[in-house]
């Protein structure tokens, strides 16, 4: 029980890190730009489909219709959001084309936060596997 915690634990510092990356993209002062913020939006539809598959579906370990859908749309959702950062960083924002939308090194910063916040997101997913018999609803009954 207590590495399940421990585990969770490591994976909100992880989540944090990944943010403050995206953060970072944002506000510092020499990018001032608050367009890489719509990446959250990726955040929070990438464990949508995984957990519609694990609702409908008894047994997770056999393939099913349902279970390759879900798979392809995650897939989509989080190649848009690596695609997102390099597509701000490459169009162009004004009428002379000569500046982008998002610096190069906002970019930078939004595709590691991506990358963490993806493992991060694949970890949790990893840990309520519920193999191990570690799973939400046993929190209480250890305190």
């Amino acid at each position: 029980m207590a590495a399940g915690l421990k585990a969770l634990v490591g994976l909100a510092f992880l989540g944090s890190i990944g943010l403050l990356f995206l953060f970072l993209a944002c506000a510092l002062p020499s990018y001032n730009n608050w367009w890489p913020m719509f990446t959250i939006i990726f955040y929070v539809l990438s464990p949508l489909p995984s957990l519609i598959t694990r609702r409908f579906t008894d047994d997770l370990s056999s393939t099913s219709a349902l279970k390759e859908f879900c798979y392809f749309l995650t897939t989509g959702i989080v190649l848009s959001a690596f695609a997102l950062p390099i597509v701000l960083a490459r169009a162009p924002s004004g009428a002379t084309g000569e500046e982008t939308v998002i610096a190069t090194g906002a970019c930078f910063l939004v595709l590691m936060g991506n990358l963490v916040m993806f493992l991060t997101i694949y970890g949790l997913f990893m840990i309520f596997d519920n193999e191990d018999g570690f799973e939400y609803s046993n929190w209480g009954s250890g305190f």
